[in-house]
């Protein structure tokens, strides 16, 4: 509840080009106690007084020169946005009172004043203003509270992540630049495409977790410097199954589209990737443009079994075919995007290549 004190201590603005009346209804007020009464003459300065002020009530004369009180209240609510208007109406005209609590006043006092009907109504405006004040600060706070809670949870979500990553990293050294560029490629060709915000930032953060499920490939498989048996290749695969497994079940939406990314991120547009041969759309969105960064990053870097290319090589490479790698492996509406930007993607390899 609002106390007597507090109600007191309310900020009140009288407004009326009467000066008569304005003393009337401040010697009413400072009477019963009211601490805060300010007071103008001229209408065409409230809505700048409440701005600065912020008045808890408005008493309002309705006939007035320059702007009238139906004006002044369109202002105010310019200002107080919220639909609560703290505006107390004074008329001697009994058509004007619902004209008035339409326009959005709360409430009205009848000319003549009557000192009782004055401090009841005043003594009503200011304590429901107050709530409505009290409750917005509350409401404001809650607010807040589960913005920092929501920021909170994000931490914890991207420390997994990146605790993963790490992971990751310490079986294969030249993981750690690469899923760094990963992350930036995808971004950057995520926002070429004109993906919305959130998936953006989804792929951001669960790109890098596409090799995830390398952690449990054997090193002699991993690091092998020799082409792989086709024995070998087999359990070099299921590195998309174990990595789907490992970041699935989550609530988290950045674990979600990891494991998505994780387990499609080899399968090609034609239908000829693995681990289940998915074909044109059946592939999710998010491992198709995670696809073609992925090779982009591989044809540059080095590996066990080939050297790094430079640029315009890679990108030959992704645009015309090499026999292993051909552009039907891409959606092609990414893969024309990706070409048409392909200098962009250059910029962020030499700008994280160590």
């Amino acid at each position: 509840m609002i106390s007597s004190s507090q109600i007191l201590n309310g900020k009140i603005l009288i407004v009326d080009d009467q000066e008569v009346n304005i003393l009337l209804l401040e010697r009413m007020l400072r009477g019963a106690g009211y601490a805060s009464v300010a007071s103008t003459t001229n209408s065409s300065e409230v809505c700048k007084l409440h701005l600065k002020f912020h008045y808890d009530l408005i008493l309002l004369d309705l006939q007035m020169p320059v702007m009238d009180g139906f004006q002044v209240i369109d202002g105010l609510k310019n200002i107080d946005s919220d639909g609560y208007l703290p505006v107390l109406v004074i008329t001697a005209q009994p058509g004007h009172k619902l004209r008035a609590l339409q326009a959005g006043a709360t409430d009205f006092i009848s000319k003549p004043f009557e000192l009782a009907e004055v401090l009841v109504r005043v003594r009503n405006m200011l304590e429901g203003c107050l709530l409505h004040k009290r409750l917005q600060h509350y409401n404001q706070a809650l607010e807040q509270e589960v913005i920092e809670r929501t920021v909170e949870l994000k931490k914890s979500y991207l420390e997994t992540i990146f605790t993963m990553t790490r992971a990751a990293e310490h079986k294969d050294l030249d993981l750690g630049t690469h899923v760094q560029r990963i992350g930036y490629f995808c971004l950057e060709l995520s926002k070429i495409l004109g993906l919305d915000e959130e998936f953006i930032d989804n792929i951001f953060f669960s790109s890098p977790m596409h090799d995830i499920g390398k952690i449990g490939i054997p090193d002699h498989i991993l690091l092998k410097p020799a082409s792989l048996t086709p024995s070998e290749w087999k359990v070099m695969q299921g590195h998309t199954l174990m990595g789907s497994k490992i970041l699935g079940n989550s609530k988290s939406t950045y674990l979600r589209m990891g494991a998505e990314i994780a387990l499609n991120h080899h399968e090609q547009w034609d239908g000829g990737g693995y681990p289940n041969g998915k074909l044109g759309d059946e592939i999710p969105l998010a491992a198709r443009v995670m696809s073609i960064c992925d090779v982009y990053d591989a044809l540059r870097s080095k590996r066990p079994y080939k050297p790094a290319f430079e640029h315009q090589r890679a990108m030959d490479i992704i645009a015309n075919g090499d026999g292993r790698t051909l552009p039907e492996h891409f959606d092609p509406k990414i893969l024309s995007a990706f070409n048409q930007n392909n200098q962009l993607f250059n910029t962020i390899f030499e700008k994280y290549a160590t």
